[in-house]
């Protein structure tokens, strides 16, 4: 398929560089398993899982039939005063699936409109609870909560806040990305200390004033940023102490990337609420879901006046999409009945061993991994951080490798279908492209 130039710019791409892409498009026009076909009929090795979406490989059996059958019998149905089973049978499977004492749930389209939610839960509690002073939030410097305006204002990428005023009152704790702990494999022995910032952002701010604590358990846009051993452990505990959230930013973590059904499951730590998106349906159909204690719900109900009123005045046309809902559970069923979060598991020595293989090759300066996520560091062009990263992109595109570029850094994410002769075929990749800029 050739599209014009007059098609190509109609459309305004989001985080891409469009003035390149459109004199050089790169297209894919199918995919099955864990390959893309591109426009000119390459096959392409999905090394990002879409975008960090489709874990279980493309273009599946059960979630295709699934959706088909759904968009037959009931395309939509709206979602305000009115519901359809689909819902209420997804909410009780995704509570199954995340830890205990998260057993609410309320679902959105998107990652971003997930943390937004769950953001507006966290200052609607506390005001629900007559503490309406308790609405700033503390993200976390190079953390990735979304596009939207509370998740820009909370997350920590300089580059997604430029462009923008402030928009939540946000303070921000330090990165965990620290010389001493480069190449690290799997959780970095240091750094548990700097959730101790939170104590001095408490002092500063006080906790009477003080919402929520958002992080992602393992930050995947900003380059692959394992937690240091103990750290969830000590912002919990800070937490607790000072009566304030703790939301876990699941939007990439949840659903088998770490090598269980949740970071939180992994690390051991659990938040009062989560956000989900991403591998919920597989990447088939947008949807999110904010997962959390019944408490925070029961307080929101125990307060919302006569039985008829709204407690909770929000939501979207399409939560809850029928079509959105039938493919989740078509995608959880496969997760769970192909054992893929285990596989995941015992496939990850496979891909740390291969990905660390790269510590010698020319421009890298760290490597980071955890699960079925690597993230791969890389010398600077003098004043142009972002061009490398870029280069190596295409690169390995043009070897049939598709991988994602962002900042400085590479990142990879393989399906959890991924043999090891993929894993082995995208390092490779990777490694040449490396010593070609050289």
């Amino acid at each position: 398929m050739t599209l014009t130039n007059e098609e190509l710019n109609a459309h305004w791409m989001p985080f891409t560089g469009n003035r390149q892409f459109k004199q050089h498009p790169r297209l894919f026009v199918a995919a099955d398993g864990a390959y893309y076909t591109d426009s000119e009929g390459r096959q392409v090795f999905d090394g990002l899982s879409g975008l960090w979406t489709c874990g279980l490989g493309h273009s599946r059996d059960e979630i295709n039939a699934a959706v088909s059958k759904q968009v037959a019998d009931l395309d939509y149905s709206p979602g305000f005063q009115y519901g359809h089973p689909l819902s209420f049978k997804l909410a009780n499977k995704v509570v199954e699936l995340t830890p205990a004492g998260l057993d609410r749930v309320f679902f959105t389209d998107s990652g971003s409109e997930t943390v937004d939610t769950a953001l507006k839960i966290a200052q609607g509690y506390w005001r629900t609870k007559g503490q309406p002073g308790k609405s700033k939030f503390i993200g976390r410097i190079k953390g990735y909560h979304g596009v939207n305006f509370g998740g820009v204002g909370v997350g920590g990428i300089g580059f997604n806040r430029k462009l923008f005023d402030q928009s939540v009152d946000a303070d921000h704790i330090s990165h965990t990305l620290l010389d001493e702990n480069r190449f690290s494999r799997g959780m970095p022995e240091k750094g548990a200390h700097l959730a101790d910032e939170l104590e001095e952002l408490v002092l500063l701010h006080d906790a009477s004033n003080i919402a929520a604590v958002i992080v992602e358990p393992l930050s995947g846009t900003s380059g692959v940023l394992p937690p240091p051993k103990g750290y969830l452990n000590r912002l919990r505990e800070i937490c607790d102490k000072h009566d304030i959230l703790l939301i876990f930013d699941e939007v990439i973590t949840g659903f088998g990337r770490m090598g269980s059904m949740t970071g939180a499951d992994e690390f051991g730590v659990i938040p009062d609420i989560m956000t989900l998106a991403k591998q919920i349906t597989n990447g088939a159909i947008p949807l999110g879901a904010v997962v959390l204690g019944a408490e925070i719900y029961e307080t929101f109900m125990d307060k919302g006046g006569p039985d008829y009123m709204v407690e909770f005045p929000h939501g979207y046309t399409y939560s809850a999409h029928p079509v959105a809902c039938a493919a989740s559970l078509a995608a959880l069923e496969v997760l769970v009945q192909e054992n893929l979060v285990e596989r995941v598991k015992q496939m990850s020595p496979v891909f740390e061993k291969a990905l660390h293989s790269l510590s010698t090759a020319p421009f890298v300066t760290d490597i980071r991994n955890y699960g079925f996520a690597g993230g791969l560091s890389l010398e600077h062009y003098p004043g142009e951080p972002l061009r490398r990263p870029f280069e190596i992109g295409l690169k390995c595109f043009e070897k049939g490798f598709y991988i994602r570029w962002g900042a400085d850094t590479l990142q990879l994410a393989p399906p959890f279908i991924a043999s090891e002769a993929d894993i082995d075929g995208l390092i490779n990749a990777v490694g040449e492209s490396l010593h070609e800029l050289s």
